[in-house]
């Protein structure tokens, strides 16, 4: 082996030996008791064999051997650095009992997340970290501002106490509100907050709220304000990436840096040293938290890896992100947002500089700039797929187009942003121009998301669950991407010399077509014929004959099922959705804890694998079965709304204010609090009402289709008033042998009235109404 491919093997032997130290010792750490004992042993044996490094050409497997053992040194160091790292995260854990009443007084560590009328906030208090979780409202909480919370210390369950683990949390305190006290924290950490601060205000300062949210959403990762329906348009069109700070961001923030270097005439290597120095002011300015530090190593990893020269420099700096994001977190490779980031800047690595120079055919200046561009988007978007799928079950299929789509937009949209962030700095700058247009393309990029997340076929489920199923995605799409690009390389050697500008904008438009085509072939196979199974194409809605009780089965057509309330246990309504093939669902809806709609529901979570359990207010026994299922049980309130491919759940009632007024008090009337919604397919609404009569929640919907009738038929003084709203085609009542006389007289007298037809499950048994494009049929 000779000394030129020595010096470069021992360094990537080195580097390589060490990441891998640091992915293992979240397995190890509880293992190692003398970490740091263990680090300097390592050491020197680093030091020792780097220091007999051969001088002279040595064989092959002389070579090899001391590659290896020098790799085999570095790990054993990286997994006690890591095992050492893990620890003194876990030292800063606040570790309390479980049931306790607990008082804390500490700071905002991090950007709040509001999901399902909750809302989370990590705090840093002198004596260790907590999470604390308290119900809506609650009040905007700046990073680094000081609070006061009161509430329980209660267990976070298996599925749960892996993800704060990740975040060196211990204990969640349940807490009634969280109070908001003067003072804030010091140091660098505190100077970073104020930098922060400074420019999230300046980023809604001269635009719409909305373009505001995104904004911040985009710049600085802080997606908390996005409203939840936008949100669900950014998932299903494949461009959710843009609202959380990643490295595939930090990378199109260099984009158009590279443009206008590119355009100044600005070297390769000038280029390059300019961009990494804008993504170095950029942490700061950001705030520089642990997601920023990740996304800006990563970043500056895939730029290094799309313009450098030589392979081996690409390679080097990707193995080099990997070991700096995993040192300062060890369990960061458990992270999504950590392998979505490493898998697209892999696949810039790979894929981006042969796809620029298919696109660009030569050119150079500008042209080549944006096939860079375009490369690095398209590269990024085949690396993350197979990830996606893995993960959420679903990839996609609108992803592609839909970045390419936007990409005109992100790059300035987050050059402007960061313009906006680093003037905020100085407070006498006016930066209400740069909003304004970074906010008309906030927009723009919304529009796009919206534009491509409509259709039912925009998301296809593609279940990757197990790692041999991830390895497969990763070998399919890599050998098909080898394969066009080589094939592509066959015709440009076989294409006569003088042919390179009559065929440039015929390969452009190839290229064009064959990504259409393809895209279209996927949507087509994802979406199920209208004979396919014997279904209705569309939704199918079941009202299951359950008794005196509540079961309504909302089936769309390609996604999983959602079930609202069980029924009573009785009903066994776990067995009948497994005896309907029904092996799967998307969510579970409570609407209220009352046995007739939750006592099955701790039977279909156990037998039923389900995403997600919603609820305003639950049983306690409800939501540890959700826990112990692996359920993310998720509370919302008025104005949330849900998204399964076209099927919407728009939560109507219960108001955030009723929900956490009542909070930990028992009702005189807990149907007052249950969840109405209204489920939309495209033109077809059902506005199933729980058991809160009208009289007790004052709603107007608007014209429905379908009006599930509160309470099973009770009366209700305000049915009339609701009628004249809803004007409902169709009334449904869940109802069964009783002693409290439902469905009453005086609502089937209202619905007569104004001429509704009525449907009862105790006289027609299940009731099932299918909807498709051209209408909907009662079965």
């Amino acid at each position: 082996m000779s000394l030129a491919r020595l010096a470069v093997a021992w360094r990537f032997a080195a580097l390589g030996g060490a990441t891998a130290g640091l992915l293992v010792s979240p397995f190890l750490a509880p293992a190692i008791d003398r970490a740091w004992a263990l680090v300097a042993v390592a050491a020197v044996a680093v030091v020792t064999l780097a220091a007999f490094r051969p001088r002279a050409p040595v064989g092959a497997a002389a070579g090899t051997s001391w590659l290896a053992c020098l790799a085999l040194a570095t790990a054993i160091a990286g997994a006690a650095a890591g095992s050492a790292r893990l620890a003194a995260i876990d030292r800063g854990a606040l570790d309390l009992a479980a049931g306790r009443e607990a008082v804390v007084r500490g700071f905002v560590a991090a950007v709040p997340t509001r999901s399902g009328g909750e809302v989370s906030v990590r705090i840093e208090t002198p004596d260790g970290r907590i999470l604390v979780r308290a119900p809506e409202p609650v009040a905007d909480l700046a990073v680094g501002s000081a609070v006061r919370v009161s509430g329980t210390i209660r267990d976070p369950g298996d599925w749960e106490r892996t993800r704060l683990e990740r975040l060196g949390i211990r204990d969640l305190l349940a807490a009634d509100r969280i109070e908001a006290v003067a003072g804030r924290r010091g140091g660098l950490t505190g100077q970073l907050d104020q930098v922060r601060s400074r420019a999230e205000a300046a980023l809604g300062a001269g635009t719409t709220a909305e373009a505001a949210s995104l904004l911040r959403g985009f710049v600085l990762g802080q997606d908390d304000r996005i409203d939840a329906a936008t949100v669900e348009e950014f998932k299903a069109s494949g461009l959710a990436h843009l609202l959380a700070v990643s490295g595939q961001n930090v990378i199109l923030l260099a984009v158009l840096a590279t443009v206008a270097l590119a355009l100044l005439g600005v070297p390769l290597r000038s280029r390059l040293a300019w961009i990494l120095a804008l993504i170095a002011i950029y942490v700061p300015v950001a705030g520089a938290g642990a997601s920023i530090q990740r996304a800006g190593v990563m970043g500056a990893a895939g730029i290094v890896a799309a313009l450098a020269g030589r392979p081996r420099s690409r390679w080097y700096a990707l193995l080099l992100a990997a070991c700096a994001t995993l040192g300062l977190d060890p369990r960061a490779s458990a992270d999504i947002g950590w392998q979505l980031s490493f898998a697209a800047v892999g696949g810039i690595l790979l894929g981006s500089r042969p796809m620029a120079e298919l696109i660009a055919g030569g050119a150079r200046g500008w042209r080549r700039a944006l096939a860079d561009a375009v490369a690095l988007t398209v590269a990024a978007t085949i690396a993350t797929a197979p990830l996606m799928a893995h993960h959420f079950g679903t990839v996609s299929l609108v992803s592609l187009p839909a970045n390419l789509v936007a990409l005109p937009a992100v790059a300035p949209v987050m050059w402007l942003g960061m313009l906006v962030a680093a003037a905020a700095q100085l407070s006498w700058l006016p930066v209400e121009p740069l909003t304004w247009l970074a906010g008309l393309l906030a927009a723009y990029i919304a529009q796009v998301a919206a534009w491509f997340g409509a259709p039912a076929w925009a998301q296809a489920e593609l279940a990757l669950g197990h790692p041999f199923g991830l390895a497969l995605g990763y070998a399919l799409a890599g050998t098909g991407l080898a394969l066009v690009l080589r094939w592509a390389a066959r015709r440009r050697s076989l294409r006569p010399a003088g042919a390179a500008g009559s065929t440039a904008s015929r390969r452009r438009a190839v290229l064009a077509i064959t990504v259409l085509v393809a895209v279209a072939a996927v949507a087509a196979a994802a979406v199920p014929s209208r004979e396919a199974a014997g279904r209705v194409p569309g939704l199918r809605l079941t009202l299951l004959d359950v008794g005196q009780g509540d079961a309504i089965l909302l089936e769309p057509d390609g996604r999983d099922p959602v079930l609202v309330d069980t029924g009573p246990a009785g009903a066994k309504v776990a067995e009948r959705l497994e005896q309907r093939g029904i092996d799967r669902l998307a969510a579970l809806v409570i609407t209220h804890p009352e046995n007739d709609h939750d006592g099955g529901a701790a039977d279909v979570l156990a037998r039923i694998p389900t995403g997600r359990l919603v609820f305003a207010r639950a049983s306690p026994v409800t939501v540890a079965a959700a826990r112990g299922a692996g359920t993310r049980p998720v509370r919302v309130a008025a104005g949330a709304r849900l998204r399964y491919g076209a099927l919407r759940l728009s939560v109507l009632w219960p108001p955030p204010q009723r929900l956490a007024a009542q909070r930990g008090s028992p009702l005189d009337d807990p149907n007052s609090l249950s969840l109405v919604t209204v489920a939309r397919w495209h033109g077809f609404e059902a506005l199933l009402a729980g058991d809160a009569e009208a009289e007790a929640a004052p709603l107007a919907p608007g014209p429905v289709d379908v009006l599930k009738v509160a309470h099973h038929g009770s009366e209700d003084a305000g049915l009339e008033r609701l009628l004249t709203d809803a004007q409902p085609r169709l009334a449904l009542i869940s109802v069964g042998e009783n002693p409290y006389g439902h469905p009453s007289p005086a609502t089937l007298a209202a619905l007569d009235a104004l001429a509704v037809p009525v449907l009862r499950t105790d006289q027609e048994g299940e009731i099932a109404i299918d909807v498709a494009d051209y209408g909907w049929s009662v079965r």
